[in-house]
């Protein structure tokens, strides 16, 4: 498990390491989870959407989003879940991304 640092942007070796991995490794997957754990900026956690936004556009047939609901062990504030739900469309704009982010995929990796 891995999590990216918001403050240094996508451009950063680190990152940009982690999209490399996947795009040379067809058998991994990602979640887009938890923007609540990585913003430093908090709802609606805005620093957090080029990172969910581009392995979601990348790689479309390999994601997955979640929450960790019920959220255990926040140290600062208890998110809003509706806000979580709110942030899908702004990682995954196109209803096909949706699709796939939500349903077909987990149904591939877990149920195929």
């Amino acid at each position: 498990m891995g999590r990216p640092d918001v403050a240094k942007g996508t451009n950063h070796p680190d990152w940009r390491r982690f999209v490399n991995l996947m795009a040379d490794n067809e058998n991994i997957w990602s979640k887009v989870t938890c923007p609540e754990r990585l913003s430093i900026s908090g709802p609606p956690y805005s620093d957090v959407i080029p990172y969910a936004a581009e392995v979601v556009s990348t790689f479309p047939d390999r994601v997955l989003w979640g929450t960790d609901w019920p959220h255990p062990n926040m140290k600062s504030h208890m998110p809003d879940d509706g806000q979580l739900v709110d942030f899908i469309p702004l990682i995954a704009p196109e209803q096909d991304k949706q699709q796939k982010l939500l349903i077909d995929n987990p149904m591939r990796l877990y149920w195929a």
